[in-house]
């Protein structure tokens, strides 16, 4: 008895038997899928800040306090480069706390 390509197949233990034809169609499937749901970088990073805008503003802080007390260090003026790395330390810890208020917002 010859079997159409475009049927399941059942093997003995009830379990569905797919032909090469069957995967073909299902790996386009899940292509076509995939190919939905992707979003691009700029979209992904305006979709998190507006979940916790508190994160990139404290990395943004973080940053600058960090490249300015660099730069500072750099020049020889020292003690401006370490108020800058307290800037910073602080800056880390803000952006911390952000972190954990929008894992315990998310929870809720």
């Amino acid at each position: 008895m010859a079997e159409n390509s475009d049927q399941q197949n059942f093997s003995e233990d009830g379990k569905a038997e797919f032909t090469e034809l069957d995967w073909i169609t299902l790996k386009s499937d899940i292509n076509s899928a995939t190919l939905e749901v992707q979003e691009t970088a700029g979209a992904k990073f305006n979709r998190k800040f507006k979940e916790n805008p508190f994160v990139p503003i404290g990395c943004g802080l973080t940053a600058a306090a960090l490249c300015y007390g660099l730069y500072s260090f750099s020049k020889g003026n020292t003690r401006t480069s370490q108020v800058m790395m307290r800037y910073r330390v602080a800056a880390q810890g803000f952006t911390v706390l952000a972190l954990m208020f929008g894992i315990v917002k998310s929870m809720k």
